[in-house]
């Protein structure tokens, strides 16, 4: 991991959420708590914040899909077996743009709010793993420290060892990466450090001593990982360091748990009609997905599980109110709201009312598909003898003579005229 800003599509995105968390910092400063780990959880609340609209669109969306699923599924049923006529499936893809318009959601529209919102959270796992290329008071926590150690002969191999044991990748003896490896550093380098470079033991003291007023959150190195910190405090008998690890990755997985159980809320009373291997995949998913943030946040640094917590909290309480948003929405009203706005863009592109105003009032299971009667060569045969026969049976025209061809033109507007 590079100290050197995010490049690329994530590079503009990462910069101004840099720039939200530099200002939280010096605030911080200003009242004389300069701390990373309260600085995480402060950024994390207002990076969701400023997201919450996109949030609320995609749980919105998500919820709606619960209420229209029995309609869109009688529509597949409906069609079922003929992917081959064309007309139907046309007629198909009417009824169901018409179900997602009576909703006021769009067919995309979860994936649409995710492919803006991932951007934005992978920007922000960067600037939380790499907090000194964007806090400007934690980079210069480590300059004096840094450059010294650029002067100092040995330090280069030194630091080269300790960039490959901390999985910082193409280390060079520059100010950025010595910066980003001693931001990495645990507390037994900073042992080995200072070991290795007595002659700088006033100014590495000094410098740990700050990093880690800026760096231990509730007795926490953030920059440890919880499975370093029970490591170490289970050799010297620290139980409660140890306790406060372990609930690290315990409370990432509760709170992933949680907001997974929440987002899902209201799928079970629709499990009997919707499709089996997808609610499969679902639970297993919603299983999986704590497990898989204990594991994780059991291995990076606990700053990482600060936010993966944090995020987890901030989500679960815009689900909670997202919930009761949606469970007090009265569709028909929905309904007819959204069916004035279809007709009002409908009405500026010079088109006629939508024809959902049916449609909206019963659900679409009720709709029966219009299927042309079908009649077997047999059928076919006997009728057109029968209408042979007739004209044969009411002529005295010589067959096939023009005189008998005027006869049976007569006859059939006669008998078309009678019907």
């Amino acid at each position: 991991m590079l100290l050197t800003k995010a490049t690329g599509i994530l590079g503009p995105i990462a910069n101004i959420l840099g720039y939200i968390m530099n200002a939280i910092f010096w605030v911080q400063e200003q009242i004389g708590i300069p701390n990373i780990g309260l600085c995480i959880i402060l950024f994390t609340i207002i990076i969701y914040m400023i997201m919450l609209p996109l949030t609320i669109q995609q749980q919105k969306f998500s919820r709606l899909q619960v209420k229209m699923n029995p309609e869109l599924q009688a529509i597949n049923k409906k069609y079922e077996g003929k992917k081959d006529d064309q007309a139907a499936m046309m007629k198909m893809n009417e009824e169901t743009k018409a179900v997602y318009a009576k909703y006021g959601v769009h067919p995309m529209g979860s994936c649409l709010q995710l492919l803006i919102q991932m951007p934005i959270l992978f920007a922000l796992y960067r600037v939380i793993w790499n907090v000194p290329a964007y806090v400007s008071s934690v980079y210069s926590a480590f300059g004096s420290l840094a450059s010294e150690l650029l002067e100092t002969s040995g330090a280069e191999e030194f630091l080269t060892e300790a960039a490959s044991s901390l999985s910082v990748n193409k280390f060079e003896m520059s100010m950025d990466k010595v910066i980003d490896v001693l931001y990495k550093f645990k507390t037994a380098n900073w042992a080995d450090l200072l070991a290795n470079f007595p002659e700088l033991s006033s100014l590495i003291n000094s410098t740990h001593e700050t990093v880690n007023n800026m760096n231990f959150f509730l007795g926490l190195n953030i920059a440890d990982s919880p499975m370093s910190i029970i490591q170490s405090a289970y050799s010297s008998g620290a139980w409660l360091l140890i306790i406060g690890a372990a609930l690290v990755p315990i409370l990432a997985a509760v709170t992933q748990w949680l907001n997974a159980k929440l987002a899902s809320t209201g799928n079970e009373q629709n499990n009997s009609n919707s499709n089996d291997t997808m609610n499969a995949t679902m639970k297993s998913m919603n299983t999986v997905m704590p497990i898989m943030s204990a594991v994780f946040c059991l291995s990076l640094p606990v700053g990482l599980g600060i936010y993966w917590i944090a995020g987890a909290v901030v989500r679960t309480v815009q689900q909670i109110f997202v919930n009761r948003s949606i469970d007090k929405i009265d569709v028909d009203e929905l309904i007819k709201k959204n069916l004035e706005k279809e007709n009002k863009k409908r009405e500026k592109q010079g088109l006629p009312p939508q024809k959902i105003a049916n449609t909206a009032k019963i659900s679409t299971k009720s709709i029966e598909p219009t299927e042309k009667k079908q009649i077997s060569a047999e059928e076919k045969a006997e009728k057109i003898k029968a209408s042979t026969d007739y004209y044969k049976s009411n002529t005295t025209a010589k067959p096939g003579s023009l005189a008998a061809k005027a006869q049976m033109v007569q006859q059939y507007n006669e008998k078309n005229k009678k019907k």
